[in-house]
């Protein structure tokens, strides 16, 4: 048992050390009571802003691969290029699902993933690329906070946004269930909610161990499963769809598709 943070899924406070996954000081474990896998002890908000932002560690952390695993790496790279050849253009796709109107993008980076006839809001945590995502969003008529998820999405109104992105995003996110309470006000019924998350169920998880390109240190505080992320949406209002469906189990994300049920935020 340990004691730290609470599980961001059902508030529960017992949890079991996943020590394979836990460099120190990191402490990874598992719920006690619903079994969500979370970091028990992640820095804090300030920290990743100042310390951890991943703007400032992510060549860090890829040299560290390369090093040790570099055919691994190679591979990897190697499918990444062939998947992003052969699908539309992201921010093509995201027209596409949203239509048009306001969509908001929490933890947007640069301000570049959502593209007219949407008009682009964001939400983002590091100051560098919140500022850049505030000027390209402007251009398009929209904004971007400087904050945390669950801080900056309370500043919006009910009902304002026609979708919400969470793009490679909840996995950071130490307040899961405000964030995404907040969403469930701030959508339009009708609107939508699409997440993309790390695949802690995944084959290559099972197969990499403690080397899975899914652990990051701290910054990940989260680590969903299919049966976790449905889960944790179901409490905060939503109904859950993944798209990803037919390769999931060798997907090292989920994608999935929130819609509101009515009457239950």
């Amino acid at each position: 048992m340990t004691e730290g943070r609470l599980c961001p899924s059902c508030a529960g406070t017992g949890a079991r050390i996943l020590a394979d996954y836990s460099p120190p000081p990191w402490q990874v474990v598992e719920c006690a009571a619903c079994g969500f896998v979370f970091l028990r002890n992640p820095p804090g908000y300030s920290a990743l802003v100042e310390d951890f932002a991943w703007e400032r560690t992510s060549a860090h952390v890829r040299a560290e691969r390369r090093a040790k695993h570099p055919w691994r790496l190679a591979i990897r790279t190697r499918l990444q290029k062939m998947g992003r050849a052969l699908r539309p253009e992201r921010a093509t796709e995201f027209v596409r699902l949203f239509g048009q109107g306001r969509v908001l993008d929490i933890g947007c980076g640069n301000g570049k993933r959502l593209k007219a006839p949407l008009i682009p809001y964001g939400i983002e945590l590091s100051r560098q690329l919140a500022a850049e995502a505030d000027a390209n969003m402007r251009k398009l008529g929209g904004a971007c906070v400087h904050a945390s998820g669950a801080e900056g999405i309370a500043g919006f109104e009910a009902g304002f946004f026609d979708g919400i992105l969470m793009h490679s995003y909840l996995e950071h996110e130490e307040a899961v269930m405000p964030v995404l309470q907040g969403a469930y006000r701030t959508l339009k019924p009708g609107g939508m909610l699409f997440v993309r998350v790390p695949n802690f169920a995944s084959l290559n998880r099972r197969w990499y161990g403690r080397n899975w390109a899914g652990f990051r240190y701290p910054d990940h505080v989260n680590y969903f499963t299919p049966h976790s992320l449905r889960t944790v949406a179901g409490r905060a209002g939503f109904k859950m769809r993944i798209t990803n469906w037919w390769h999931l189990w060798l997907d090292d994300n989920i994608h999935a598709l929130l819609t509101r049920r009515e009457g239950t935020g």
